[in-house]
């Protein structure tokens, strides 16, 4: 009995030292209290996690607030190690996209900012790209109706899937001087060979592509008034420009087709009458960057076709505001039905100028054409 009334006393100081200690190690107070403030008496210690917890969830809160602030909440990442959170991914808008076949807003708003440098870079791209994606649909979505259109316009033109006539948005910086790496505008190009060969084509895009080397309709979305239509041969090949100058030097069929094209109340009326305007601006055919200053070599400057064998690319374009590129329904479907149908006739005759061989025997016809008559009348005087 002595034994147990000396151990029973040491059991119950161990069992109050037992009852305080899981509140002094709770693990909210060891993380806001310092290590030495854990010396302290059971009382203080039993009523320090009441206090604390709530300023621990305070200071949460703040943190919270601060992350959302900075509109990354930073906690719902799983970072490895090396990485770190640069920017919150912008999602496309939820409205104000318009049914396959037409252009929205949407899609000329993001163009706009690529007009920025400060957007145009990859970093921004990349945390904009749930917008591009949709733009991007939208875009083939309108490529696929205006292709079905100008099969119908054009029976050379196959029907392509938008795909394999769509330009990437991405920019060719390799020989440029401008290093922003994305386009500011969408486009597609169409030919007898789709969006790459030697024929005439038509195109669909935002700005006129001065790389192209076929003759082909090009179509191009920009904003800022800047959406356009061309149609034409953008620096062809040696041999393309040399059979095309041919036919012009000895004045062929295909030459006097051409210039009838180029005259006609339809052609002049989109693309300006069939000279070179005074200026050195955009009219016709003429003015592109790429157009001779002189004849070119061997070639008579008093030639009667000189103004049409100094230029290099032979193209023209027609251009849209941004309000008829959003107009709604098939308005603009329509409007650019018109403006292909005065193109077509135009690249069929470039094809034949580029790819059909110049025939020796109407060469001696012209010039028979053109000493015979004299000839003929002085025998008569005679």
């Amino acid at each position: 009995m002595p034994a147990t009334r000396k151990v029973a006393p040491r059991k119950r100081a161990q069992l109050s030292n037992e009852d305080s200690e899981p509140e002094s190690l709770h693990s909210d107070a060891l993380d806001d209290l310092p290590p030495k403030k854990r010396t302290r008496s059971s009382n203080s210690k039993s009523s320090s996690p009441s206090k604390n917890k709530p300023k621990h969830r305070k200071r949460k809160a703040k943190e919270e607030d601060v992350k959302d602030e900075e509109d990354v909440d930073e906690s719902e990442v799983d970072l490895k190690e090396g990485q770190q959170v640069v920017g919150r991914v912008v999602q496309a808008p939820k409205t104000g996209w318009v049914p396959p076949g037409q252009v929205s807003q949407n899609t000329l708003d993001f163009l706009a900012q690529l007009k920025d440098p400060a957007c145009n870079d990859r970093e921004w791209f990349k945390l904009h790209e749930p917008v591009y994606r949709r733009v991007e649909k939208e875009f083939k979505d309108f490529i696929e109706a205006f292709t079905n259109m100008l099969t119908d316009v054009d029976s050379q033109i196959p029907p392509l899937p938008p795909k394999d006539v769509i330009h990437r948005i991405y920019r060719d910086v390799r020989f440029s001087n401008d290093k922003t790496p994305y386009k500011r505008g969408l486009s597609a190009s169409f030919s007898r060979s789709g969006r790459k060969g030697i024929f005439a084509f038509s195109s669909k895009s935002d700005k006129l592509t001065g790389y192209m080397r076929v003759v082909c309709l090009h179509r191009m979305i920009k904003p800022g008034d800047e959406s356009v239509i061309a149609a034409g041969a953008w620096c062809p090949a040696k041999n393309e420009l040399a059979t095309l100058r041919n036919h012009l030097l000895r004045s062929t069929p295909t030459t006097k087709t051409l210039h009838t094209i180029l005259a006609s109340k339809a052609f002049t009326t989109h693309f300006g009458p069939p000279r070179p305007h005074p200026r050195g601006e955009r009219q016709s055919v003429f003015g592109h960057e790429d157009e001779l200053k002189v004849a070119p070599k061997g070639v008579d400057k008093n030639h009667k076709d000189i103004a049409l064998l100094k230029c290099r690319s032979h193209a023209v374009s027609y251009r849209f505001t941004d309000a008829q590129v959003i107009a709604p329904g098939s308005e603009f479907m329509d409007t650019l039905r018109g403006v292909a149908d005065v193109m077509t006739p135009f690249v069929h005759c470039l094809n034949d100028l580029m790819t059909l061989p110049v025939d020796d025997s109407s060469d001696e016809e012209n010039e028979e054409d053109d000493t015979g008559g004299p000839e003929e009348d002085e025998s008569e005087g005679e």
